[in-house]
């Protein structure tokens, strides 16, 4: 205490905690560069990888397979997020840092998720009607579902993901109709899969879902379970995928202009991505042995 007070008085002798703490900080400052500013392999591996749009936690889980035994390559993924972030840790290109699941050139707090309302007034089944082996993923074929908008609200692509392998299927949808064209969707989606690997489908109230009774009475036999109002969180692996998509698919974007193929080929570069949840298994490889058992 006796040294703080000595070091960190005021010209005429005086201690203040205001003043104390602006040399405190004068004295700790250095130039630092960052880990991958001073390793241009390491750079290099990382660029590349963000040049395939893969996440920084990824990376860092594939340099530790890459380069075992290299542990001055071996990074968490804050390293490469300060390499975007942090002034005098720069190390990245300003341009990857579009490679990002967020797209964003600066840090941004969490804000409040939007609250929507019930557009149901009739009886549906609720998230809390679900079976347990579907809500706990012990049994594969429980299916999440939503919508990505584009600009206006004009345009959109319906999103489904398998909760066990994290699988993910795209919808066309020409925006004529949205309830109807989500129903023949899901109806194209749907019916090619073996029984036991459609046993139910999660999703919001969106008015989208108008005709739901329609898909799951008459076309496959699929339930639909709704989330409560204002809480998507039982739709966690969808939102995160639904988040994964907007670097292919930008918000405010049109995404009329996107074809069923171009569709297909999105899905078949994600469920070609190792993912942490998986043990770096691939969502293909994961679905691919459901197939086998099931057919």
């Amino acid at each position: 205490m006796s040294r703080e007070l000595r070091r960190n008085r005021n010209p005429s002798g005086q201690y203040r905690p205001h003043y104390a703490q602006k040399k405190a900080r004068t004295r700790r400052q250095r130039p630092r560069v960052g880990k991958i500013a001073r390793l241009p392999e390491l750079k290099t591996y990382v660029q590349a990888m963000l040049d395939r749009w893969w996440s920084p936690g990824l990376i860092c889980r594939q340099l530790k397979k890459a380069f075992p035994t290299r542990k001055d390559l071996h990074i968490v993924h804050e390293t490469i997020y300060q390499a975007f972030y942090i002034r005098g840790r720069r190390g990245l290109s300003r341009e990857l840092v579009k490679c990002l699941r967020t797209g964003r050139d600066r840090r941004k707090p969490n804000r409040s998720i939007a609250r929507i309302s019930s557009r149901f007034a009739g009886e549906v089944l609720m998230i809390s009607d679900r079976p347990q082996e579907a809500s706990d993923r012990s049994v594969p074929g429980a299916w999440e579902g939503d919508l990505i908008m584009g600009t206006q609200n004009r345009s959109a692509i319906a999103t489904l993901v398998e909760r066990s392998t994290r699988y993910l299927l795209l919808v066309h949808m020409p925006g004529i109709n949205p309830a109807e064209d989500l129903r023949d969707g899901l109806i194209r989606a749907f019916n090619p899969l073996p029984p036991a690997l459609r046993s139910s489908l999660t999703w919001d109230q969106g008015s989208e879902m108008a005709t739901h009774a329609g898909f799951t009475a008459a076309a496959t036999g699929v339930p639909i379970y709704f989330c409560d109002p204002h809480s998507p969180w039982p739709r966690g692996t969808n939102e995160n995928t639904n988040g994964l998509l907007r670097q292919y698919f930008p918000k405010y974007s049109d995404l009329s202009i996107y074809s069923p193929q171009h569709l297909a080929d999105v899905a078949m570069g994600l469920n070609n991505r190792p993912r942490r949840i998986l043990n770096d298994d691939t969502p293909s490889e994961r679905f691919a042995r459901l197939l086998t058992t099931h057919t």
